[in-house]
C-alpha cells in the first residue's frame, strides 16, 4: 500500500512539473497567434501578392492540406499540383515559392516548427518602422539546408506576444534586406494572420487575400 502511494505521488509530481513548465518565447508567440488550433486544420487557402504604388500584384493562389502535404499552386500562367512527400525536379520552383509564401503567412508558427533554427534571447528595443518600444528576438537559420540557408529575421512583438514588425537579413548580413510591418490581423477559425506587410511609407505592401482555414 505504501509502495502504491509512493508511485502515485511520483506520478502527481510529474504531472505538476509538466503543467508548470515555462513556455519558450517562440511558443508564447505561436500561441498568441492561435497555434493551439493548428492540429484541427485540414486545409489552408490563400493568395500571396505584392502591391506597389497603385499597381496590384498578380499573385499566387495556394491550396495546402497540411496533414497530407498535398499542394496546389495557381497563377495567371498555370496550375501546379504536387505532394511534398513525393517531389521531383519539376516541382522545385513551385515548392520554393510555397515555402516562401507560407513562411510569410505563418511565421509565428515557423518559430516552433523550424527546430534547426536558433532563436536569440529577447531584448527591448525601438521598432524600426513605428519607433515604439517592443520586444525583439532574432531567428537565424543554419548555413546548409533549405532553399535560403543562412538567413536571419529580427522579430518585434508586443506585450501580448503579437508580432508587429520584422527585419529580414539575407545571409544574416548586418544590414536589413527588407523591413515591414505586420498589420491588419484577422481571425480565421482561431488562426490569427497579419494580412498586410508594409514597408515604411506604405507604398509597398505584401498582402494576403482569399484566406480560408478549414478545420477537420
Amino acid at each position: 500500500m505504501l509502495l502504491f502511494s509512493a508511485c502515485k505521488s511520483d506520478q502527481s509530481e510529474a504531472i505538476k512539473t509538466i503543467e508548470t513548465k515555462e513556455l519558450s518565447i517562440a511558443e508564447k508567440i505561436a500561441n498568441a497567434h492561435g497555434f493551439e488550433n493548428w492540429n484541427n486544420v485540414s486545409e489552408v487557402k490563400f493568395t500571396f501578392q505584392v502591391d506597389q504604388d497603385s499597381i496590384k500584384g498578380k499573385g499566387r493562389s495556394w491550396t495546402w492540406q497540411p496533414k497530407t502535404n498535398h499542394i496546389i499552386m495557381a497563377t495567371a500562367k498555370n496550375t501546379v499540383k504536387y505532394s511534398r512527400n513525393a517531389m521531383d525536379s519539376t516541382h522545385i520552383a513551385a515548392d520554393r515559392a510555397f515555402i516562401n509564401d507560407k513562411f510569410w503567412l505563418l511565421v509565428p508558427f515557423q518559430l516552433v516548427w523550424d527546430s534547426s533554427a536558433k532563436i536569440s534571447k529577447a531584448t527591448k528595443v525601438h521598432a524600426p518602422i513605428s519607433k515604439t518600444e517592443l520586444h525583439k528576438i532574432t531567428i537565424s537559420y543554419p548555413n546548409e539546408g533549405g532553399y535560403t540557408p543562412g538567413d536571419a529575421y529580427d522579430i518585434f512583438y508586443d506585450k501580448d506576444y503579437v508580432i508587429r514588425e520584422w527585419i529580414f537579413r539575407k545571409g544574416n548580413a548586418d544590414e536589413p534586406s527588407l523591413t515591414t510591418t505586420f498589420e491588419n490581423y484577422k481571425d480565421f477559425n482561431g488562426i490569427k494572420i497579419a494580412t498586410d506587410h508594409k514597408q515604411e511609407g506604405g507604398k509597398w505592401n505584401l498582402n494576403f487575400t482569399d484566406i480560408k482555414i478549414t478545420l477537420k
